[in-house]
């Protein structure tokens, strides 16, 4: 059974930095991509950054791009968000997800990711 363990949210300045670790188990093949998502209040949730377990290749939203790295420690099977520049609108609820076995190509769409761990919360705030 795939199981996702999000940790590492917290309260950040603006211009600040946070990293959030996904622990993830229970992958057969090592065919699958992990991607970060997040939900703020009254907003969809939306597809952050992802990262394909097969050959590493990584997708970024717009909104977080240049400020924000995904990386993947195989022989930890964690994978980090690091958030630098953080901005208030970066504030939400913030999930670790698997798609097993991963589509091709890589992409970051909710509703294409079937397994979700527990929400991690950022806030940014001054």
């Amino acid at each position: 059974e795939v199981q996702l363990q999000a940790s590492g949210g917290g309260l950040a300045h603006p211009g600040g930095s946070l990293r959030l670790s996904c622990a993830a188990s229970g992958f057969t093949l090592n065919d699958y991509a992990i991607g970060w998502f997040r939900q703020a209040p009254g907003k969809e949730r939306e597809g952050v950054s992802c990262i394909s377990r097969r050959d590493g290749s990584t997708y970024y939203s717009n909104p977080v791009k240049g400020r924000f790295t995904i990386s993947s420690d195989n022989a930890k099977n964690t994978v980090y968000l690091q958030m630098n520049g953080l901005k208030p609108e970066d504030t939400a609820l913030y999930y670790c997800a698997a798609q097993d076995p991963q589509r091709w190509p890589l992409a970051c769409l909710a509703g294409e990711y079937n397994y979700w761990g527990k929400g991690t919360q950022v806030t940014v705030s001054s």
